[in-house]
């Protein structure tokens, strides 16, 4: 087996909060205890809401908790490429479709939620006809594509992954995948030519990880990465979902909640000690 390669993939988004504190430090004593190492990548993927301020203050932040990683750092911004080619290796086995619907509609005509809690696609473009495909695409209209988890499933057949846990140097534990919970997930956004969920799975390929440290929050959408996995020939890593910090209110944390951020922390004189208590280590 090779030498045990974590990777911490924060997005620069927002600044790091105490959440993201938990899960750097997790994944670097995951590294310690594997005799590893631990790599940092910044997947900045979603060029409308990542700027440079936040990737530079991800590095302070880490660097100021005391940990280090090898250089370069991988930025997916500039892996558009290969993201691109995995994508077209998909639509070559007919797993990749156009879907031109709106957000909106997507609410309005779904019958369930996925795992997120988000509207499930209903799947509606998956049954336009090539002719009408083409015509929309000619005509320029906004498309996004997805994949075809059902089809994709009937090549596959059942998917499994390991599981350590509760801690990292526990013994592998087998779990089923269930990506038909996820119906036909976008692969490639409207904006750019990837998606969280495709672009993760190339570049933790790419760089080698054997070990993938992750919130509990994250833990449903394994389902579509071993799916991935399989489609593209890549190999699966073991996996390690560790607990969450709540808030007063019994919610994680999150950017998007405005949960006080390690710089604020700072500010108000907490040391990087403090911090570590705080999340348990």
């Amino acid at each position: 087996m090779s030498k045990p390669l974590l990777r911490f993939a924060p997005s620069p988004n927002g600044y790091l909060h105490l959440g993201h504190a938990l899960s750097a430090l997790v994944t670097w004593d995951a590294a310690e205890k594997l005799g590893g190492s631990a790599l940092l990548r910044i997947e900045d993927i979603d060029i409308g809401r990542c700027k440079p301020d936040f990737a530079e203050a991800i590095l302070e932040d880490l660097a100021w908790l005391g940990l280090d990683w090898p250089e370069p750092v991988l930025c997916q911004s500039d892996r558009f490429e290969p993201y691109a080619d995995a994508a077209n290796h998909l639509r070559r086995a007919d797993l990749l479709y156009p879907c031109f619907c709106s957000r909106a509609e997507i609410a309005e005509q779904a019958t369930d939620t996925d795992p997120d809690g988000a509207p499930l696609y209903p799947g509606t473009c998956r049954h336009l006809s090539n002719a009408e495909r083409i015509e929309r695409l000619e005509r320029g209209d906004p498309v996004q594509f997805r994949l075809d988890t059902e089809t994709a499933l009937a090549r596959t057949g059942m998917l499994t992954y390991s599981v350590i846990g509760p801690t990292i140097l526990d013994r592998p534990q087998i779990r089923y995948a269930r990506p038909q919970r996820w119906g036909d997930v976008v692969l490639q956004r409207k904006d750019v030519p990837t998606s969280y969920h495709l672009s993760v799975v190339v570049d933790d390929a790419a760089q080698g990880i054997t070990h993938v440290t992750r919130g509990k929050d994250l833990e449903a959408a394994t389902d579509i990465h071993v799916l991935l996995q399989m489609l593209l020939g890549l190999p699966s890593p073991y996996y390690h979902f560790h607990r969450l910090i709540k808030g007063a209110d019994g919610e994680k944390l999150a950017k998007s909640r405005g949960s006080p951020s390690l710089r604020d922390l700072r500010a108000d004189g907490w040391t990087a000690e403090d911090v570590r208590r705080a999340v348990g280590f």
